[in-house]
């Protein structure tokens, strides 16, 4: 049984990191940022407005887009296997994630140490001064800040460097892995594709749990397609618990 191969890897490591992409968060039911029949591609154009040019020339529409974006998430909240996973670091069973997603369902679960590659929509600044807001004020309407700049939410837009302090506590984290699992993530998108085959190099086990194929699941010790990324949290986590 693939579970109870999950599970033993589970038991075995001392330090397991975990990384999650789109998969995870459209099990809460959130749809895909980029998946062109939702709503938003028909009220908007993301191509034209997740970008710094926006921001700065086309504030208005720039704001709209992305007060209707945070609209859209806190529509959903965090599945069960979210849920899991922040039990999890809390007994120690995982020391980490790391992130492609921005909706900050990690963080709203209850996990602690989140490495967010693309930032997130917890907090929100202004682009001019920095000072910080909380995504409540962005939701009632404060769009513009007391010194005049545009407030905005703290994720990376296209045209802005990757954080990289952000970047490096991740790679540091792959590194020390001894088991790293990968939770709905196609592992197409680079450089955040890097750290599964960083944490193989350095010895870790692999475990790639994803409805499609990914370039990556010859490198893996253990490959999941068969059922929902919930799913497998939920069973794995009685089986831990109750074995």
């Amino acid at each position: 049984m693939l579970l109870d191969k999950l599970v033993q890897l589970l038991q075995d490591s001392t330090y397991t990191i975990v990384f999650t992409g789109a998969g995870m968060s459209t099990e809460s039911g959130l749809p895909d940022f980029r998946s062109k029949d939702r709503g938003l591609w028909k009220k908007f154009n993301p191509n034209e407005l997740a970008n710094v040019h926006a921001l700065i020339h086309n504030t208005e529409e720039f704001t709209n887009f992305y007060r209707y974006r945070l609209s859209e998430i806190t529509k959903y909240k965090p599945h069960e296997g979210h849920l899991v996973l922040a039990d999890w670091e809390k007994l120690g069973k995982i020391k980490g994630i790391i992130t492609q997603n921005v909706d900050a369902f990690h963080h709203d679960a209850g996990n602690s140490n989140v490495m967010e590659l693309h930032g997130s929509f917890r907090k929100f600044h202004c682009h001019s001064c920095k000072k910080e807001y909380e995504r409540t004020d962005y939701l009632d309407g404060k769009t513009a800040c007391e010194c005049g700049g545009t407030i905005r939410p703290g994720i990376v837009l296209f045209g802005e460097n990757l954080p990289q302090d952000t970047f490096e506590k991740a790679e540091r984290e792959a590194t020390q892995a001894d088991l790293f699992i990968v939770l709905g993530s196609s592992l197409s998108v680079s450089p955040a594709n890097m750290f599964p085959l960083v944490a193989k190099e350095n010895g870790a086990k692999l475990i790639i749990i994803n409805r499609e194929p990914t370039d990556y699941d010859m490198y893996a010790d253990l490959v999941i397609q068969d059922k929902s990324i919930k799913e497998v949290l939920v069973e794995a986590d009685q089986q831990l618990n109750y074995g």
